[in-house]
């Protein structure tokens, strides 16, 4: 069995301070996220006197007591749009993979609880990449919707994208993914179509106020006048217009029904037994993670330090070990489900590449899911490696991850520059998740590489005018371009704009890993009942 013998010593200067710097770092990420809640607990008296609870107390009684649950796209928008503090961070969603009733789904919240959980451009994004993550790992979702719709400040970014959403929506269900959603309060002209495209609906009385045009835009457009209760009541859509199935007393209540419906879905009853696999920790802590990668991206280190704290038993096996040295490929197992693991310890060479391509097709053949951590600099470049054919060899291994069958994951640990998180399977290449660790830096290139660059073609281009280069200029050029790309590479930068499914812990990354191999494996197992109706509603 070959394990990795560790040799980081953990009692050095440079594990320490890339340790603090690292708990630096999750501290950044987890602060904003706990400002984001900080900042819904505000409206806690106006839910109360409402009869309501906090859209996160509404998931938290959804879920099973005790289950994991797995938040996704946290902090999508974060400082976008009109997040002026990063304390409206999220798109007006609260969304992750948690259980009910033991059966896995997607749970999606509208946070009500900041500006009336409306939609921003950036939260439309994120609506339709969790829609991505139901239908591709056939997930039940699950909606607590209280909305005011889009934001319309933003409905330029939002109108025309957003029917995206709705026919999401048709197809998920003529595939056979069970959609729930409760209607807590508002859900009004567009929004009113997101539990219309639902398969069960929820309304709660005296509180569900759902309708195409409310009160104010009725009156501009028709004249006519009409309360809340009397165009779009709990009442009126269970008892008049038959829209919802379910009416509900309050939110708690709403709830349970929900719970209910999915206990009585036979979703699980035809999955085989599933059989927990004998595993052994890896032999050294996780908590170790915290030190692995130094605090300068550019220092080398081996990733396989990172294999030997995520793998069972820290045991991996190298392919083509010798062939080169700057990629790592190999295999390992998480929780004893096996998985091939592509990494970085320098930049992707000619040989790296066709190494990576071969054992991409490899695992593609024996069915292996495909682990990417990046920290890369990208290709190779200079004289030699275009000699050598570093275009053709990149292309193929770009090839290989695109076409790949198997499902990938990705994991930012560091760096990833060029091409090289195109060929690491970045966001662009479709990873099934992708998540990062909080030191990551994700860029064309990096800033000062891309000022140097624009200082000397802007500088080649006044001498071509017969011009004497102005060193002030291009200074300042040089310095702009530089800070502008660096604002742009870090991780909250990347994780606002969907770049990534989240920010994690170093610390999680092997829990999480088998949380989400765990998920695609149900996945794979399970037969979905495609319905040609769509959704049913005569």
């Amino acid at each position: 069995m070959p394990v990795i013998e560790s040799t980081i010593d953990t009692n050095s200067e440079q594990f320490k301070a890339s340790q603090t710097f690292m708990l630096g770092l999750i501290e950044e990420f987890r602060g904003i996220e706990q400002k984001v809640i900080a900042r819904a607990e505000k409206a806690i008296p106006k839910f109360e006197k409402r009869g309501q609870i906090l859209p996160r107390k509404r998931i938290e009684s959804l879920l099973d007591p005790g289950s994991p649950f797995l938040e996704l796209l946290p902090l999508a928008g974060y400082k976008m749009h009109d997040d002026k503090d990063g304390s409206e961070a999220g798109g007006g969603l609260i969304s992750g993979i948690g259980y009910v009733q033991g059966i896995r789904c997607l749970v999606n919240a509208s946070n009500s609880a900041i500006k009336g959980g409306t939609i921003s451009p950036a939260g439309l994004r994120k609506s339709l990449r969790l829609q991505e993550i139901a239908l591709e790992n056939k997930l039940p979702i699950i909606t607590l919707a209280e909305s005011g719709g889009a934001n319309l400040n933003h409905a330029g970014e939002i109108f025309v994208e957003g029917a995206r959403a709705f026919a999401n929506q048709a197809r998920m269900s003529a595939a056979g993914i069970p959609q729930v959603t409760v209607v807590h309060g508002n859900a009004t002209a567009g929004g009113a179509y997101q539990p219309g495209l639902s398969d069960y609906i929820i309304v709660v009385r005296n509180k569900t106020k759902m309708f195409l045009a409310g009160p104010p835009l009725l009156k501009a457009a028709t004249g006519e006048i009409a309360t809340d209760e009397e165009l779009g009541g709990a009442e009126l859509h269970a008892q008049e217009a038959g829209t919802a199935e379910y009416l509900a007393e309050n939110d708690n209540d709403a709830i349970r029904i929900a719970r209910e419906i999915m206990g009585k879905i036979p979703w699980n009853d035809r999955m085989p037994e599933r059989k927990d696999k004998a595993f052994n920790e890896p032999k050294y802590p996780t908590e170790e993670l915290l030190g692995v990668i130094p605090t300068d991206l550019k220092t080398p280190y081996d990733c396989r330090e990172i294999i030997a704290r995520i793998a069972d038993d820290s045991d991996f096996l190298d392919f083509k070990e010798n062939y080169d040295s700057g990629t790592v490929c190999g295999w390992l197992k998480i929780e004893g489900h096996s998985a091939g693991f592509i990494g970085n310890n320098g930049p992707i060479t000619t040989a790296g590449a066709t190494k990576a391509a071969q054992f991409i097709q490899l695992c593609d053949q024996s069915q292996t899911p495909l682990f990417f951590f990046h920290n890369t600099t990208g290709f190779l470049v200079g004289t030699e490696p275009e000699k050598n054919g570093i275009i053709k060899h990149g292309s193929k291994m770009i090839q290989a991850v695109a076409n790949a069958r198997v499902p990938k994951f990705t994991i930012v640990v560091g760096g990833s520059y060029g091409a090289g998180n195109y060929a690491m399977c970045g966001r662009g290449l479709d990873p099934r998740f992708i998540f990062a660790w909080p030191n990551n830096k994700t860029a064309v290139m990096g800033g000062a590489q891309a000022g140097k660059v624009l200082r000397i073609v802007a500088e080649q281009k006044q001498r071509s005018m017969g011009m004497e280069p102005n060193e002030e200029v291009l200074d300042m050029l040089e310095q702009s371009t530089a800070i502008n790309l660096d604002r742009q590479s870090t991780a909250l930068y990347g994780t606002a704009n969907l770049w990534d499914d989240g920010i994690i812990d170093p610390r999680e990354t092997r829990n999480i890993l088998a949380y989400l191999m765990s998920t695609v494996r149900d996945a794979e197992q399970r037969q979905l009942q495609p319905n040609s109706f769509g959704v049913a509603r005569f």
